[in-house]
């Protein structure tokens, strides 16, 4: 049996003998020794908890001050009169509106009337979407068919499907459900056919081989491929849901459907209440807001975390 030195460049025998290696087996012996050097570094790391106050300094803290920043740009603009009163309201008179709104107990009712259509309208758009989506990626005459007009859906702005549905269902909430449908599946199908079309063909035909064909496959190959794509593809599905939603409230309004936030900013049009218009923009960007990071956010995170991709200090 043959013992090397790695540290003299220099093997020795059986014999006692010694001799000098070559080149080529230097720089295997130190790939080695860098390889297995590699795998030390990595068994060391220690997964920990993050410390609270680490957590809120890096996540809290920046849009914390962004939104300071802002306000305070905002009261300068008001204190230098760039725009009159009834063009550009001070961040007092907004917040006014908003404790006007809550004392009234009015202001979780708009919130809640959009957030309720929004969330039913996206999850109806997730269960058809996703078939869909399924069924165009894996048959080529459904793509060659119904991929063009997927994407051309999905540039159509959605206020475009408002007044059809209108005449077609009436001021109901079944109008409202159509145009967050017809906003939301054709991005949630499209992403899912991009996230398939980004898996390696060697990983379909492992599972081809271990028998996983048709919903099989689907479950256990497919969707967990295409997971990435398909995140962004709901993440962008939502997105056009509430857009839809919002022009849906806005254009069309009835006693029945409620007062949502895209009515109380036309009220605030209407009664050429710019400080109540600015509380419906900021209601409307608070609820995004918070649904990416409550709900969209913590997903990716772990679809990344799950892949290895996502490197936390």
């Amino acid at each position: 049996m043959v013992s090397t030195d790695t540290g003299t460049g220099t093997r020795t025998g059986k014999d006692g003998s010694t001799a000098a290696r070559g080149p080529q087996e230097m720089q295997g012996t130190q790939g080695l020794a860098g390889l297995e050097a590699g795998l030390d570094a990595l068994e060391s790391v220690q997964a920990g908890r993050t410390p609270l106050r680490e957590t809120l300094m890096g996540k809290a803290l920046p849009p914390l001050t962004a939104v300071a920043l802002v306000l305070a740009v905002w009261q300068l603009l008001v204190w230098v009169e760039v725009a009159p009163d009834y063009k550009l309201p001070s961040p007092s008179a907004v917040w006014d509106e908003v404790t006007d709104a809550w004392r009234q107990g009015t202001l979780l009712g708009y919130i809640w009337t959009s957030d309720s259509r929004g969330l039913l309208g996206f999850l109806m758009a997730l269960a058809i979407g996703t078939p869909l989506g399924l069924l165009v990626a894996r048959v080529k005459f459904v793509r060659a068919a119904v991929g063009p007009v997927l994407s051309g859906l999905q540039s159509l702005p959605s206020v475009a499907w408002v007044p059809p549905a209108v005449l077609w269902l009436g001021l109901n909430n079944s109008m409202m459900y159509a145009v967050i449908l017809l906003g939301a599946v054709p991005s949630i199908a499209n992403g899912l056919v991009a996230g398939i079309d980004q898996i390696p063909p060697l990983f379909l035909r492992a599972g081809r081989t271990l028998g996983a064909t048709g919903l099989r496959g689907a479950w256990h190959i497919v969707m967990p491929g295409a997971l990435p794509g398909y995140l962004a593809g709901l993440k962008q599905g939502w997105a056009f849901s509430w857009r839809s939603l919002m022009a849906a409230e806005i254009i069309a309004s009835s006693p029945d459907l409620g007062v949502g936030l895209g009515q109380l900013l036309e009220n605030g049009r209407n009664n050429a209440s710019i400080s109540q218009v600015f509380l419906a923009i900021f209601l409307i960007l608070l609820v995004g807001i918070a649904i990416d990071l409550l709900i969209f956010s913590p997903l990716e995170r772990r679809v990344l975390r799950g892949r290895g991709l996502l490197v936390t200090r």
